[in-house]
């Protein structure tokens, strides 16, 4: 049995415990020798536990050593990989290069792991092959990749051969990426300083821009100024600004839903780590993605100074921006920055106009700014009628306006927030009765 030492692309840094643990054992049963065999019956049982804790983590069924390995072919960013990402096939010395790995990663594919529980004597071995999980999520992923690692690993179980099996693998690098770009739609940065890393935020709401009742302006804008970017033509950093509650949030939520098929990712930025800006789009400004910058509730009080970190970005230096990153914000604040008379009456300022435009230019820097304002009474009462229909309320509509009116009063004013809070307030007195 060939070892891991053997792959030219698909190698892990500092050795893959389960993969290591599993081709010893492989080894160590092939070669018969007995000091071999025991060492090698212990790492089994680690193996077990931590493709056990694995199908946890992910949610994955039926055959675990399977679904371990082709999660180690569509999440390990290569040089190979990363080409063929969105592209699909490259062909050339990396195809070979990889077509080369397949073999290996075939051969364990193939492995009798019933012959190999009965000749370590580890039956516990059994469970790995025919795995029943006790739910149908994971905390690593949500079901809709969870299930395309399942199919990929169900296609590579039936290839008769590596070339088949890249062909498989390029295919899923094309259609949906590699990594964690590839198999995530939303990320947030943590850590800090030279730790700060991209990490992938497993679930985001599903909501589409349907769900927003009224808008439809601003929607279209939104709309057409991602369709721009996800094809590649000239697109605008976006500011989605207006009164709280109006559905700026959700709007970009649920572009990030619309176009994940197509490439697009959305990173959220706290305004804290705007001093990490750089690095992070020169983390992602070579990859073969579409990424938005996504920094929510934006705005800065006077007396703050991270928003020029935020200017030096937008604006540039003098390296140019990538064209596969924007940066959408929200903001209750049309100028973001707070403006203060004393800006303008310094008497120790001599240019205290320049203050003032300083300040205000940082939301000129956002080529599309987008308008979500409070809805009249009339439209507000509009929205309960379409919300109540979607979520199958029967109630008399003069009753329902009625207590619309009533809840919006008590609870935050005329928003569509405040409408979908009383929808939710009525399914959950229809569900206690």
């Amino acid at each position: 049995m060939r070892n891991t030492r053997m792959l030219l692309l698909y190698r892990f840094e500092g050795g893959e415990a389960i993969l290591t643990r599993m081709t010893k054992a492989l080894d160590a049963a092939a070669s018969g020798e007995e000091a071999a065999r025991e060492g090698a019956r212990e790492g089994l049982y680690e193996a077990v536990s931590l493709l056990l804790e694995e199908a946890g983590s992910r949610g994955f069924f039926g055959n675990l050593w399977h679904c371990h390995l082709a999660h180690l072919l569509v999440s390990h960013e290569n040089a190979y990989s990363t080409a063929c990402e969105i592209r699909g096939r490259i062909g050339g010395s990396l195809e070979q290069a990889a077509l080369h790995d397949m073999g290996l990663f075939l051969e364990w594919f193939r492995a009798d792991l019933d012959a190999l529980a009965s000749d370590l004597g580890v039956p516990e071995l059994g469970i790995l092959t025919a795995y029943e999980s006790p739910h149908q999520g994971g905390r690593t992923y949500n079901s809709r990749i969870r299930d395309r690692i399942l199919e990929l690993t169900a296609a590579f179980e039936k290839a008769e051969g590596p070339e088949e099996m890249l062909e498989d693998l390029t295919q899923f690098y094309k259609e949906y990426g590699v990594g964690r770009f590839g198999l995530h739609k939303a990320f947030r940065i943590a850590g800090e300083g030279e730790a700060v890393r991209i990490v992938p935020i497993p679930r985001i709401l599903h909501v589409s821009l349907d769900d927003l009742v009224g808008y439809e302006n601003a929607k279209r804008k939104l709309i057409d100024n991602t369709e721009a970017f996800v094809e590649g033509r000239p697109a605008n950093n976006c500011l989605l600004f207006g009164d709280a509650g109006t559905g700026k949030s959700s709007s970009v939520k649920a572009i990030a839903n619309m176009y994940y098929e197509r490439g697009l990712r959305i990173i959220e930025v706290y305004r804290h780590q705007f001093r990490y800006l750089n690095d992070i789009i020169g983390t992602i400004k070579d990859r073969n993605y579409r990424f938005i910058i996504y920094m929510d509730d934006l705005s800065f009080e006077e007396f703050e100074t991270e928003y020029k970190y935020l200017k030096a970005v937008i604006e540039g230096g003098l390296e140019k921006k990538p064209d596969n990153v924007l940066i959408y914000a929200t903001s209750n604040r049309r100028h973001l920055v707070r403006e203060s008379f004393r800006d303008r009456d310094d008497p120790l300022d001599k240019h205290g106009g320049d203050t003032v435009q300083e300040k205000l230019s940082l939301a000129g820097r956002f080529g599309l700014s987008i308008y979500f304002g409070s809805p009249e009474f009339s439209e507000f009462q509009h929205i309960v009628a379409e919300l109540a229909q979607r979520s199958g309320i029967r109630m008399d509509p003069r009753e329902l306006s009625r207590q619309a009116s009533a809840w919006q009063m008590r609870h935050g004013g005329l928003s569509g927030r405040t409408a979908r809070q009383f929808i939710d307030h009525l399914l959950g007195m229809e569900s206690g009765t």
